[in-house]
């Protein structure tokens, strides 16, 4: 075989390697094992879109100091990214400026809360819908995702992801899955400051 015909098919062998490599580590990224998603409503048209609601959102106005303990859970770091596609998995946050992150952990249970700021709510529907059968978020702690819950919501140009696990009675998981998506409530302050 002669080297100018070799040489591509060396790289061509290399890239189907690298593709199917990449696909099967995808497959073992952890899904919750129960989902729930919803998409954007009138409720939210007041900020359906970044441009009726152009501040960047805030580590202290989302995990404010009445949010650092939540039921048995306590908030142990925030992390805020301009990528948000950093936080994702197998999906994209097209027209998405800022992910912002907080992790909690208690004795049997830990979990997450994302806040997306995307462009509108058909950006946010898009990612919910994308959240619940092309990816997910990656985990910013480490819990079993056997038996895990997690909350997607679009409201208006935000979603929120909200993702609990452990090895903590089933109606424990529930409550920390409430607490966790309560913390959503920093979009309705938005809501009323732009109306």
């Amino acid at each position: 075989m002669s080297r100018r015909l070799l040489i591509p098919v060396v790289i061509a062998a290399l890239m189907a390697v690298a593709a199917g490599g990449w696909w099967w580590l995808r497959r073992d990224e952890p899904r919750p094992s129960a989902f729930h998603a919803e998409p954007t409503s009138a409720f939210y048209a007041a900020i359906d879109d970044r441009k009726n609601d152009a501040a960047p959102l805030t580590r202290q106005e989302v995990f404010t100091s009445a949010v650092k303990t939540l039921g048995a859970m306590r908030l142990e770091s925030t992390q805020q990214f301009s990528d948000c596609d950093e936080v994702l998995w197998g999906a994209s946050a097209s027209g998405c400026t800022q992910a912002l992150q907080g992790v909690y952990r208690g004795n049997l249970t830990a979990g997450q809360f994302v806040i997306f700021n995307m462009g509108d709510g058909r950006a946010s529907d898009a990612l919910v819908s994308a959240l619940g059968k092309d990816g997910f978020v990656r985990q910013g702690i480490a819990f079993e995702a056997a038996g895990s819950r997690a909350q997607v919501r679009a409201m208006g140009h935000y979603v929120t992801v909200s993702w609990v696990g452990g090895t903590a009675p089933a109606q424990e998981l529930l409550a920390a899955l409430v607490a966790l998506d309560g913390l959503g409530r920093v979009v309705q302050d938005r809501v009323v400051d732009a109306t």
